[in-house]
């Protein structure tokens, strides 16, 4: 999942918000170490950054349940997924010296922003869900090493996975590829160009546009119309794919409307409506919590959150903050330790095995797309991978 800095509802929040006491009280704990979790909190990207906030929140209290001898207070660091405002918040994280690592950033444009200062302070970082092929590429201007690390898999896996899932079962797919010019949705579509040509689809029209608040989608809508398109790709964000999928069948389009990951939180159905969004296909770089989770877990998930239904990326989440956590019960209590702990250990996945990080920061072997399909009451089911 990426996120360009244009798209930013008002000055950044206050850098840090401090969880209530998520930490164990262990009478003979040695140290006490800190996580940032930064993402998007508040904003029009804020539905992703809580849903992986939940996420952060269960896995520090399965290790609190624990009783560990390390305590680990979290902090929480809004940088709304934009790449301007993460510029803003990432210096005060990187000289805080209690920090020895960052979960996060959920977007790419926001991670990419706050590399010069966690790479200058060596702090590492694991991401959930930031997709930009770049951001492991070394001859990149946005490369993140050796710092980043990310359990999500890259836009160079999911474009050819979009194009896939979203032409599956369709005779003689005749698609019309949108993007919104973001690094994320132009990055998405780029990828997913290849992968139609591969599954034997035809292209029938492509558009580039920027939303803005009330864009008026008719001219895309006629566009695809008149097209014949039978098969719409939306390369961009929740809100304006779900304005876009409702003017489409406001129009009488009746085919089927796929997006990537960027759209796939509540607020796409939100902005759809429940009857707009119905059926539409998304993909993502996970596997839901509540399909791989015991009765006891989600219990402990509600418990820890808040949250009663865990959202896009939390499985992700819970990874990344795993991944931490894994090496400050081996001790790893500083940013060096942490970092080479990161780049040679093995972590636990949720959904069973374990997971290492190659040189650059991808996950050795890549990692799953999912299949995702949007019920009548608005609900993101997972249908399977992609």
């Amino acid at each position: 999942m990426n996120k360009n800095s244009t798209r930013v509802l008002g000055a950044a929040a206050a850098a840090f918000l401090a969880l209530g006491t998520l930490t164990a009280t262990h009478a003979q704990a040695a140290t006490t170490v800190t996580l940032a979790f930064q993402s998007p909190l508040t904003g029009d990207a804020a539905q992703a950054g809580q849903d992986e906030l939940a996420g952060a929140k269960y896995a520090l209290a399965v290790y609190n349940a624990s009783k560990p001898a390390v305590k680990v207070n979290l902090i929480q660091v809004d940088d709304q997924g934009s790449g301007s405002v993460a510029a803003t918040v990432a210096p005060g994280v990187a000289k805080n010296k209690a920090v020895i690592g960052v979960i996060g950033s959920a977007y790419s444009g926001a991670s990419a922003n706050s590399f010069p200062f966690y790479i200058a302070a060596g702090l590492t970082m694991v991401s959930p869900s930031a997709s930009r092929v770049t951001l492991t590429t070394p001859q990149a201007p946005d490369f993140g090493g050796p710092v980043f690390h990310r359990v999500v898999g890259n836009d160079s896996v999911q474009g050819p996975a979009l194009a896939r899932y979203a032409t599956k079962g369709v005779t003689a797919p005749a698609v019309y590829l949108v993007d919104d010019q973001s690094p994320y949705g132009a990055g998405l579509a780029q990828y997913t160009v290849p992968g139609l040509a591969k599954v034997g689809a035809k292209t029938v029209g492509t558009d580039h546009i920027l939303p803005t608040t009330g864009t008026d989608w008719s001219a895309t809508t006629a566009k695809v119309k008149a097209s014949g398109a039978n098969v719409v790709i939306y390369c961009g964000y929740d809100i304006d794919a779900g304005a876009f999928v409702k003017s489409l069948r406001d129009g009488g389009y009746t085919g089927i409307f796929a997006s990537g990951d960027g759209s796939a939180t509540s607020s796409f159905a939100k902005a759809a409506g429940n009857a707009a969004a119905k059926d539409a296909r998304l993909t993502e770089g996970d596997t839901p919590f509540d399909n791989v989770a015991t009765a006891a877990q989600k219990k402990a998930f509600t418990a820890a959150s808040g949250v009663k239904v865990a959202g896009g990326y939390a499985t992700n989440t819970i990874n990344a903050t795993n991944v931490f956590l894994t090496c400050i019960k081996q001790g790893k209590t500083t940013r060096a330790a942490i970092a080479t702990c990161v780049n040679t250990g093995k972590f636990p996945n949720f959904t069973g095995g374990t997971f290492s990080f190659e040189s650059w920061g991808d996950i050795k072997g890549g990692a799953p797309i999912g299949a995702f399909k949007l019920d009548a009451n608005g609900n993101i089911v997972y249908v399977g991978q992609a």
